[in-house]
Parts: structure tokens; C-alpha cells; sequence
């Protein structure tokens, strides 16, 4: 039996409560929770990908075309969204502004039709779009003839690059944000310490979006597009990680942490959109992805590699969204903290 200093006996449950404090027993039980949830959150949204409303463009004789998107739209599991084009130069734009993922070209003279797809923007999703137009052509029995007018670059054949190289930056802004926290405290002491920490963050994000832009850039030929673009999305994804992680653990404490590692790698990453592009996810990971500064920076990397940059408005706002909020929330809990403690303080000061 074990005995304590003095000698005195003492019992397993009450060895089990000295070693094991119960701060320590509920953060044992939220990483079991995050776990679980990691578990749910990807296999939930990769376990069974299908096309769900995959925008298309169909360009026909006017005759055809209403009939043609008409057949298209009611396929079993509306896996399309078709809509008539009035040319293929038409389509073909809408294909690079990111606001269709295929356009389906019919020959009126023939019976072999061109499906223009852009898997810079994804492989699988072309592939699914792909494998749709196929078997709906043939029950036509017609034929299609598949070209890739934005393909992927050649060191980048899934167009995963792009989703890897935002994972990794996320990854460095929450971290930078966990070692400030675990060096000198989880919550700021006052707003100028917040201003330091936050100053750190910016100078670090700076570093790691070059940094990341150079890796996939010049080093490894991994990725095409502005290296400056990449640069400053690379500082603003990891700005933003870092500064809500800074926001959750002056709510939380070191707990935060944990709430950012759910919003940002068990909620983020499987609705990137990187693996499986959204129209590819079940409902659930394909609403919040957009929301997320993981699905924000993919289609943003996406957009600068392949498409010139287009359609990068909305997911920069978000992202921007996320730097301003957790800088905010960061500076008012670091004040309101400060104030708290200068309470307390002079609480203990007065007589009794």
C-alpha cells in the first residue's frame, strides 16, 4: 500500500486525485472531444464525395439549349446547375472568373461534344463533372470530347498545392499564437502587452507568407502565379489564424488553444475545399467552408495560381474579417483584463 511523507497509508483513488488534478482530468476530456470530432468532422466530409449542384454552362443552338439544361438539371441527385451560354467565348470566361466549373460546347453538326473543365481549380471536381456529362451523353448517344482550358501546372497534377500550402500557413499562425501564450501567459497582461504580441504576429505572418510563396514558387515549381500575391495572402492567412487564436485564448485562456485547433483544422480544413472542391462536400462542410480562413486562403491560392487572380474579393474580405476580429477582441480583453486585475488589486488593499 502506498503511504504518504510521514508514513501514513493511503489509498489508490486518493492517488489517483493527487496525481491527476481536475484541471487536468477536463483538458484530458476535451482533447478526447477534439479528437472525436476530428475523426467525424473528415471522415464526414470525405467519405462519400459527389457532385451536387456543380455549375455549368451549355452552350447550344437556341433551339436545343433551354431543352438541353432543362434534361441536365433534372439528373438523379441534381448533381449540375446548368445554365445556357450564348457562346463558347462566353463560357470560356465565365470559366476563368471562377464562376462555373464547366461548360458543356454541343455541336449541331455531329454528334462528339467538347466539355471545357478547369482542374486548376480542382482535379476531382473536373473529374466528377467529367464523369456526369459522360454517362449523360451517352444515354443521348452522343459522345464528349473533355478539354482542360485551365489545367493544373505540372508540379501540381490534384491541384493540392494550393490546399497544402494554406494548411501549413495556418498551422504556423495558430502555433506562433500558442508559443507567445505558453512563454508569457495565455492572456495578455495589459493592452500595450497585446500590441507586442500582436506586433510579433504581423512581423512572423510577413515572414511565413514569403517564406511559404518561396517554397512553392521558386523552389519547387509547385505553383504558378505572382509570388507577391502568394506573398501577401500567405501574411494574411497567417495573420488572421494567429490573431483569432490570440482572441480565443484571452476568452479562454490556454484553452483557446483548443477552440482554435476545432475552428481551424477540425471545422477548416476538411471544407477547404482543397482535397474535394465544395460542390463535392456534403451540405454542411460546403456552407462553412467559404467561412473558414482555411477554405478563404485555398480559393484565394487557387485564384492567384490559376486564374489571374479573379474571384478573390469575397474570400480576401473573409480572411480580413478574421485579422480584424481577432485583433479587436484581442485589444479589448487585454484592457479589460488589466482594469479587472487594478480591481482586484486595490480590492485587497482596502481594510476589512
Amino acid at each position: 500500500m502506498a503511504t504518504t511523507d510521514d508514513g501514513t497509508p493511503t489509498t489508490l483513488l486518493a492517488e489517483v486525485k493527487s496525481a491527476v488534478t481536475a484541471r487536468a482530468a477536463l483538458l484530458v476530456t476535451g482533447v478526447l472531444g477534439l479528437m472525436i470530432a476530428f475523426i467525424t468532422s473528415y471522415t464526414g466530409a470525405f467519405h462519400h464525395p459527389q457532385p451536387r449542384d456543380v455549375p455549368l454552362a451549355v452552350v447550344a443552338p437556341p433551339q436545343t439549349a433551354g431543352q438541353l439544361a432543362g434534361k441536365l438539371d433534372r439528373l438523379p441527385g441534381s448533381p449540375l446547375d446548368p445554365r445556357t451560354s450564348p457562346s463558347e467565348a462566353e463560357a470560356l470566361r465565365q470559366l476563368q472568373d471562377r464562376k462555373i466549373d464547366g461548360a458543356l460546347i454541343v455541336d449541331p453538326r455531329g454528334s462528339t461534344d467538347r466539355l471545357l473543365v478547369a482542374s486548376g481549380g480542382g482535379a476531382s471536381l473536373s473529374q466528377a463533372v467529367e464523369q456526369v456529362i459522360r454517362a449523360a451523353e451517352k444515354e443521348q448517344r452522343r459522345t464528349v470530347r473533355t478539354v482542360d482550358a485551365t489545367p493544373a501546372d505540372a508540379g501540381d497534377s490534384r491541384s493540392l498545392s494550393s490546399f497544402y500550402l494554406v494548411v501549413g500557413w495556418c498551422v504556423g499562425g495558430y502555433l506562433c499564437a500558442a508559443v507567445l501564450a505558453i512563454s508569457a501567459g495565455a492572456r495578455p497582461a495589459n493592452g500595450q502587452r497585446a500590441v507586442i504580441r500582436l506586433t510579433v504576429l504581423a512581423l512572423y505572418s510577413i515572414l511565413a507568407g514569403l517564406a511559404g510563396a518561396i517554397i512553392v514558387g521558386p523552389v519547387l515549381a509547385a505553383l504558378p502565379g505572382s509570388i507577391l500575391g502568394m506573398w501577401g495572402l500567405g501574411a494574411l492567412v497567417v495573420f488572421a489564424v494567429g490573431a483569432t487564436t490570440l482572441a480565443f485564448q484571452g476568452l479562454l485562456g490556454i484553452v483557446g488553444i483548443g477552440l482554435a485547433i476545432l475552428v481551424i483544422v477540425i471545422l477548416g480544413n476538411p471544407s477547404a475545399g482543397g482535397a474535394y472542391p465544395y460542390p463535392l462536400l456534403p451540405p454542411f462542410w460546403q456552407a462553412i467552408g467559404p467561412a473558414l480562413p482555411p477554405g478563404a486562403g485555398t480559393w484565394s491560392a487557387r485564384s492567384i495560381a490559376y486564374f489571374r487572380g479573379n474571384a478573390t474579393t469575397g474570400p480576401l474580405l473573409v480572411l480580413s474579417a478574421w485579422a480584424v476580429g481577432g485583433t479587436v477582441i484581442t485589444l479589448v480583453l487585454a484592457t479589460l483584463h488589466r482594469k479587472n486585475t487594478a480591481k482586484s488589486s486595490d480590492g485587497e488593499r482596502l481594510p476589512a
